[in-house]
């Protein structure tokens, strides 16, 4: 039997980064250019807070001033992290009770985030990485087709995953460089 997968190995290495003194519509825009949700606030290479798209539109919208408002107006210093070690059922289970996205760290410095798409999207790998090999599921014939036309397959979400790339929900995903990739994804 094999380990449980670890943070390291689905976790995205790209994140976004700001300082506390970065005005805050620029840090906006930032967010919203780069497809994320949330910004690590960085003091040299060690996360000090974060700071979220809400965040900011929150404070925007009831109490601030655009042109001066910065980073350090609405950062949060308390944040969620695990280490890259950590297993991936544990990070789901911490994930799951605190409904957030993570940043992954090692000694203070950030190494990037974990999502719930980036578990999610490992789930098929897990179950290849821990299965037993007499514990294989037969998968069904088009002779072992139910009355109705389907088969146990078609109805079963279990053999599907979400490329970490495109967001496409898949059947045919290989683990490249840490991220689970569907075929477009990794032609390119």
């Amino acid at each position: 039997m094999h380990d449980p997968i670890s943070v390291r190995e689905v976790m995205n290495r790209e994140y976004v980064g700001a300082s506390a003194s970065d005005g805050l519509v620029e840090t906006a825009e930032l967010l919203v250019r780069e497809g994320e949700a949330v910004a690590l606030v960085l003091q040299g290479t060690d996360t000090v807070a974060v700071v979220t798209r809400a965040d900011i539109l929150g404070y925007l919208v009831s109490e601030g001033d655009p042109e001066t408002a910065t980073v350090e107006d609405v950062m949060t210093e308390s944040y969620p992290s695990v280490g890259p070690e950590a297993r991936l059922p544990e990070a789901r289970d911490r994930m799951a009770t605190n409904s957030t996205q993570w940043v992954v760290v090692e000694d203070g410095e950030p190494l990037g985030t974990l999502t719930g798409q980036d578990i999610l999207s490992s789930v098929r790998l897990e179950s290849e990485a821990t299965e037993q090999p007499e514990a294989v599921a037969q998968v069904a014939t088009p002779e072992q087709a139910t009355a109705d036309g389907t088969t146990a397959t078609e109805d079963s979400f279990e053999e599907q995953g979400i490329c970490s790339a495109c967001g496409t929900l898949t059947r045919s995903l290989a683990s490249l460089n840490g991220q689970l990739l569907c075929a477009d994804c990794r032609d390119v």
